[in-house]
């Protein structure tokens, strides 16, 4: 059975490397298989690639070899962004960083 630790809805928004190892050491983490962040908790500027918040944000969970989901609906930001739904279209293709709608979404992934 995959294990999910979902980080709560509310709290700082999320915007750096350093924010991310947080998660990483977050309570419950270390024994879970995927980290589930709410889009609610990340910066708008995470949905800015050329900020390269998100580059960083991600980048930690792929060095400590931990699997992310972010969860929430974005189709504002990937209507607005050509980068973004490549980068996430392709994100959605490996086994390591996901974004998904919902937890539904999520547990199916999971589960297929």
């Amino acid at each position: 059975m995959v294990s999910v630790h979902h980080i709560p809805g509310d709290g700082p928004l999320l915007r750096s490397g350093a924010d991310a190892l947080g998660l990483l050491y977050d309570d419950g983490a270390a024994d879970a298989d995927w980290i589930a962040v709410p889009v609610a908790r990340l910066d708008p500027s995470f949905f800015d690639l050329s900020s390269g918040v998100a580059g960083e944000f991600v980048q930690k969970f792929v060095n400590y070899r931990a699997r992310v989901a972010v969860v929430g609906d974005i189709t504002g930001e990937i209507a607005a962004s050509t980068a973004l739904r490549d980068f996430v279209r392709e994100s959605n293709r490996g086994a390591q960083v996901w974004f998904v709608a919902d937890a539904d979404e999520l547990t199916r992934r999971l589960e297929g």
